[in-house]
């Protein structure tokens, strides 16, 4: 039930979020479901893969790369997800800040922290 709400959140906000973003298209909310739970999948086994990979340019960026990384993952979450569009990496970037900052928000405001 929790991972459930989690996804539902995550869904909502990648909508709020591509609606206020430009460079950013969601068709539909089905679509924003999906790529909720995509996204969710890609950060359980791609991204710690990269990680463990760039270390050494992480440590050195003093954990800045990570933004990178997470900028990587929206891209291939929309390479993966038909009807959602990212048009840069810069814009993959703010999104996903946007989405992390807003999603402990939500998070810590309805009681889901971890």
């Amino acid at each position: 039930m929790k991972l459930l709400l989690r996804i539902l959140i995550t869904a909502l906000l990648v909508m709020a979020i591509s609606y206020l973003m430009k460079g950013v298209v969601v068709d539909e909310f089905t679509t924003a479901l999906k790529v909720a739970v995509v996204l969710g999948l890609l950060n359980f086994f791609v991204k710690p893969i990269l990680v463990l990979l760039t270390l050494p340019i992480t440590f050195l960026t003093l954990g800045l790369f990570l933004l990178v990384i997470n900028a990587l993952m929206i891209l291939m979450c929309s390479h993966f997800v038909t009807g959602f569009q990212v048009s840069s990496i810069w814009t993959a970037l703010f999104f996903s800040i946007i989405l992390s900052l807003s999603q402990s928000l939500v998070y810590q405001l309805t009681g889901e922290a971890k």
